[in-house]
């Protein structure tokens, strides 16, 4: 039972108990209509009451009829009593004191769960009811949305089940009251149909179940004097819908119909904003829609005749809806824009110039979208209109401009987005699709801000010169990068954070695009090799946004040396150095407040994996004994908060992440792999003590970790396995946390190709996890291919013994096959998913073969 009453009553003060006798007297005739007029087997008596509560008990609140009368059919019929009682529910469900609000949520949910019909009737009455409380219909339409819908794909397709095995009839009295509630008085309501509509059309209108959807929407914009009320939430359900379903779900006529609805609604003429709105929000969701008609010159005029009109609108929230159609158009019909682009110049110049910065950033991002667009034509080698280019001159001064607009506090918090950022994310793009020519019309700008006495001046400048190496040839852009070099290293000591943390970014893009021994050009030699080191190693002591900074420049100054050859020893010097000061911004008391810590250990896993072995293995190694001791100081230190928790948890992540680096680095070599063999119980120890934290993060990164030691001790990782084989257990299980899970069982594979036949006492548990997640719905499905490459890895690893296996094995590989040839080819995801899925096939028939062959080889023959 969800709550013991007589139990909780005999403990509580007098408030409490009242609180229970109220949700009593509000639950019961709910729960006793559930038992009488549910489809689904009764309830017995003690789903309603604990077997502690007896019926004597109930006569004294007025309950003296609970005996479940005979089976009747009731379902589809809404009864004032029925009503009432989920009226109360809902409320109760939002109160504050958990006393009344968890049983409440509960026989609510037991409602749902045995007589779904009734209950979403009951639901779709409440929202519909203008005599309601405002805050039932709100929560009915919460539960009705999901009712219908769910991230999760397994659960959501199993609520698009529920509602298509429910009677015809009862679905379109549901359908009704949502329609009718379109023209509710109160907005929530109105608002919450809207969304329901659209969820039950994405089940419907695929399956041809609701084909007078789109005309009964499209009556309430043609009844005369229709409220305002009811033209705003039909053209918002219209919007829903276009959002829910495909484009190849809609006859021309009905999509042509929509669009003189929205268009209608979004004139000029049209007194109401909130209406106005409503159309624009819907023509955004119905331009996939719209590909015939922008074929159509006609009515592509007038379709971007109405959308200009509407970028030019009184109302801020109207003309942000605008420019959000205009990119979109931008993306989806690139190719028929060249007679309204001077038009859209105007009107995205003026917006960038003075408009709202919502607004502003939605006119950018329209330029950014062209090029987007024409960099993709032109890597596929495709024709297109060079807007960009055309209009370089006007375009550039306008963004140029716009990265004068910092704000003070842009770079503390990650979440921002500014007319300055989006201003130099459009200038980096249209580097990128022009190239050359942009060079000479952005360097004078550099010139004549970089040296001004404002900071956002000399922030802009350097900004502007970062942004626009990518896309330029390395002839045109080498001299000024040559000649900048200097000037940035000097920039690093700037006395403003903007221009120190910009001045970093930009020495990393430099360091990125730049540097590269092997090549014929690079910037950085072993002349100036010990300055830039020397400025750096300077610089990641400043405060953690500029250091963080400074540990990307160091990244990609390491990364230029992964694949140099002899060159790359001109670093070896350098590297403890190095090493010791990413450690130390690692272990700054600030160093959580940003992304520093974490930044600071990823170049030093890139420190790692770039290095010289032999030459540099006992810095390697010294490092090694660095990061143990750190994480048994950690894993000792005691926790006394969550807080304390989820920051051990953080660190212990990046600890193991480094390790597995270091593992992976040392063993790669026979002259080096001695030096994790002679650790090796003791980095196991580690882990297996990590595993004692509650964090999904540390499981995944000491999983991974655990993988690479057990490549290394090869048949020896035998010894670790009693313990560890019961984490194995933990992670396979785990259902919620997929990615562990799915880490696991890659974990799985490297154990069993580095203990071979050493795995197989394991085996039995092992695959009968394995089968299990592969037969479970609730598992993600992501986890499913990697389970059936791990079947290879086992079969290749006892061979002959896999016998006992290959029946259930080949079963579920059948299966997977069968459900690749039925997947969607019209969803991107499935299919991609469908890939992995037979390539993890092919693989597990690869390795049951290999691990057959010359022994049971006449196993396969059946299944051939």
């Amino acid at each position: 039972p969800p709550y013991t009453l007589r139990s909780h009553c005999s403990s509580v003060t007098s408030p409490t108990r009242d609180s229970y006798h109220h949700f009593l007297v509000i639950s019961l005739p709910l729960l006793r209509f559930i038992q009488t007029h549910s489809k689904q087997k009764s309830l017995p008596l003690s789903a309603a009451a604990p077997p502690s509560l007896t019926v004597h008990d109930l006569n004294q609140h007025g309950d003296s009829d609970l005996a479940a009368p005979p089976s009747i059919d009731f379902v589809g019929v809404v009864t004032q009593e029925m009503t009432m009682d989920i009226t109360q529910l809902l409320l109760a469900a939002q109160n504050p004191t958990a006393e009344i609000r968890i049983p409440a949520e509960a026989s609510i949910k037991q409602f749902q769960e045995h007589s779904l019909p009734n209950y979403l009737l009951a639901l779709s009455h409440e929202l519909s009811e203008n005599e309601k409380p405002p805050e039932s219909r709100t929560m009915a339409g919460i539960q009705l949305k999901n009712s219908l819908d769910a991230k999760d794909a397994s659960r959501k397709q199993q609520l698009v089940q529920q509602w298509v095995s429910i009677d015809g009839s009862v679905k379109s009295q549901i359908k009704v009251m949502l329609l009718g509630t379109l023209g509710s008085s109160l907005k929530e309501a109105r608002h919450t149909s809207a969304q329901v509509i659209a969820k039950i059309a994405s089940i419907e209108i695929p399956r041809k179940e609701w084909p007078d959807l789109i005309g009964s929407l499209l009556q309430n914009m043609t009844i005369p004097d229709s409220p305002d009320g009811l033209k705003q939430a039909t053209l918002d359900t219209l919007g829903y819908v276009c959002e829910e379903i495909s484009h190849e779900e809609l006859e021309q006529g009905e999509v042509n119909a929509v669009l003189t609805a929205v268009v209608q609604g979004m004139s000029s003429a049209q007194r109401s904003a909130d209406v106005r709105l409503a159309a624009t929000k819907a023509l955004y969701n119905a331009l996939a829609f719209a590909q015939t008609n922008f074929e159509n010159k006609m009515e592509r005029d007038y379709l971007m005749k109405v959308a200009c009109e509407t970028a030019t609108a009184n109302e801020v929230e109207i003309r942000l809806a605008a420019f959000e159609c205009l990119v979109a158009i931008a993306s989806m019909y690139y190719p028929v824009l060249e007679p309204y682009m001077p038009s859209l110049y105007e009107l995205t110049s003026n917006a960038v110039k003075g408009d709202e910065e919502p607004v502003a950033l939605q006119a950018i991002e329209f330029w950014s979208s062209i090029c987007d667009e024409e960099m993709e034509l032109s890597e596929s080698f495709e024709t297109h209109s060079h807007f960009i280019e055309k209009a370089l001159l006007v375009l550039v001064a306008m963004l140029l401009e716009t990265l004068l607009k910092q704000d003070e506090d842009q770079d503390l918090d990650d979440g921002t987005w500014n007319l300055s950022m989006a201003g130099g994310t459009c200038l980096r793009l249209v580097a990128r699709t022009v190239g050359d020519p942009i060079i000479p019309l952005v360097m004078p700008f550099v010139r004549d801000n970089v040296m001004k006495q404002d900071w956002r001046c000399r922030e802009a400048a350097i900004n502007a010169f970062g942004l626009i190496l990518e896309g330029p040839s390395i002839e045109k852009r080498s001299p000024c990068d040559q000649s900048g070099l200097d000037f940035l290293l000097n920039a690093l000591k700037d006395e403003n954070k903007h221009v120190k943390a910009t001045t970093a970014w930009t020495l990393s893009r430099i360091f990125e695009l730049l540097h590269s021994p092997g090549s014929t050009f690079t910037v950085i030699t072993s002349n100036n090799l010990q300055k830039i080191v020397t400025a750096l190693l300077e610089a990641i002591k400043d405060v953690p946004n500029v250091a963080e900074k400074v540990c990307g420049a160091i990244y990609f100054l390491v990364h230029g040396y992964e694949d140099a050859g002899s060159s790359l020893s001109l670093l070896n010097p350098f590297l403890p150095d190095i090493i010791t000061s990413l450690l130390a911004a690692a272990e700054r008391v600030d160093a959580s407040d940003s992304k520093l810590r974490s930044t600071a250990y990823e170049t030093l896993n890139e420190v790692v994996r770039c290095c010289n072995l032999p030459e540099t293995a006992a810095i390697i190694q010294n490092l090694l004994h660095i990061i143990m001791t750190k994480l048994g100081q950690s894993l000792d230190r005691p926790i006394v908060s969550s807080s304390d928790r989820e920051k051990q948890g953080d660190v212990h992540a990046l600890l193991c992440s480094t390790l597995l680096v270091i593992i992976q680095k040392l063993s790669g070599s026979n002259e080096t792999k001695s030096i994790i063999l002679h650790v090796a119980d003791q980095i196991m120890v580690l882990f297996l003590r990590i595993f004692g934290c509650r964090s999904s993060t540390v499981h995944e990164e000491a999983m991974l970790a655990i993988g690479a030691l057990a490549y290394v001790t090869g048949t020896e990782f035998a010894k670790y396995m009693p313990e560890f084989c019961k984490y194995l257990e933990m992670g396979l299980k785990n259902f919620e946390e997929y990615q562990v899970c799915s880490i696991t069982v890659g974990v799985v594979g490297d154990v069993s190709r580095a203990m071979d036949e050493n795995i197989l006492p394991y085996c039995d548990g092992i695959m009968t996890l394995l089968l299990t997640d592969l037969a479970s719905n609730e598992l993600h499905r992501l986890v499913k291919p990697p389970i059936f490459s791990c079947f290879g890895d086992i079969a290749l690893a006892i061979g002959p013994h896999f016998e006992k296996y290959l029946s259930h094995a080949i079963g579920m590989m059948q299966a997977a096959s069968e459900a690749c040839a039925r997947m969607d080819t019209s969803d991107d995801e499935m299919i991609e998913y469908g890939n992995q899925l037979r390539r993890s096939i092919f693989e597990a028939y690869s390795g049951i073969l290999q691990g057959f062959k010359g022994s049971k080889a006449e196993l396969m023959i059946p299944h051939a």
